[in-house]
């Protein structure tokens, strides 16, 4: 689905989203009335300090606002941009800030829901896709958190022994499916079916903890993280 389509199946034309060269800002009006803050980025983008320190000024604004409106982040990215500039400027900083935004967010009471329509990697779709307390796919995303190649120059292992793990243990595979499975994202929307109501359907669900390690574990992509985390805290409130 184009991004036009998207926001058409979302809100028809009860929306102000206006895209401005890479980023998207705006408000629109669900059928109850209520507002959605939307934000995002389209065609690739490469996000970058520019781009971090604008999406996250977006999000504190909205965490001012007493509206407790929802936010919809919508997410079509490559990487962050490694250039000599922004990795000088501590790009790292800038991600980690957008990131801890959209948590800001959510403790003023604003949902924040990302839609993966496209790509994204790396800092990128930690800082945004990850950083949303629910995050939803159409099926021809294609995130991925690192790239096999990638990976084996950081771990040293040879990319054969990548190649082969990520064959049965998804969190060593990029990809929709893998992601799914790892319990990364929540859910993948059926794009024949209205995305508002698909959409409505997700902010009907109550606000609990981080699902994601709960999901990992259901669905057979990361069959430990939970225990261990759960074993972490229990430790760590005992001798608190």
């Amino acid at each position: 689905m184009t991004l036009d389509e998207i926001l058409t199946s979302l809100f028809g034309e009860a929306h102000a989203v206006a895209l401005d060269g890479d980023s998207l800002s705006g408000r629109a009006t669900l059928p109850d009335g209520g507002v959605v803050h939307v934000l995002g980025f389209a065609h690739r983008a490469e996000l970058g300090v520019d781009q971090a320190i604008e999406l996250a000024g977006h999000v504190l604004d909205i965490a001012r606002a007493d509206d407790g409106a929802p936010i919809l982040f919508l997410i079509d990215s490559s990487s962050q941009r490694m250039s000599r500039r922004d990795e000088l400027m501590g790009l790292n900083e800038y991600l980690a800030h957008l990131a801890k935004a959209l948590l800001f967010a959510q403790q003023t009471g604003h949902r924040t829901v990302g839609l993966l329509y496209g790509g994204s990697a790396a800092g990128a779709f930690i800082a945004t896709a990850l950083a949303c307390d629910v995050l939803v796919a159409l099926p021809e995303a294609h995130p991925e958190v690192m790239d096999l190649p990638s990976m084996a120059r950081v771990t040293k292992l040879p990319l054969e022994v990548l190649q082969q793990k990520a064959q049965t243990t998804p969190v060593f595979a990029p990809g929709l499916e893998n992601l799914v499975l790892a319990g990364a994202i929540a859910e993948v929307w059926d794009p024949a079916r209205p995305l508002l109501d698909q959409f409505v359907a997700v902010l009907a669900q109550p606000i609990t903890d981080d699902p994601r390690g709960a999901l990992g574990k259901a669905r057979g992509g990361r069959t430990r993280a939970l225990d261990i985390a759960e074993t972490v805290v229990a430790l760590a409130t005992a001798h608190g």
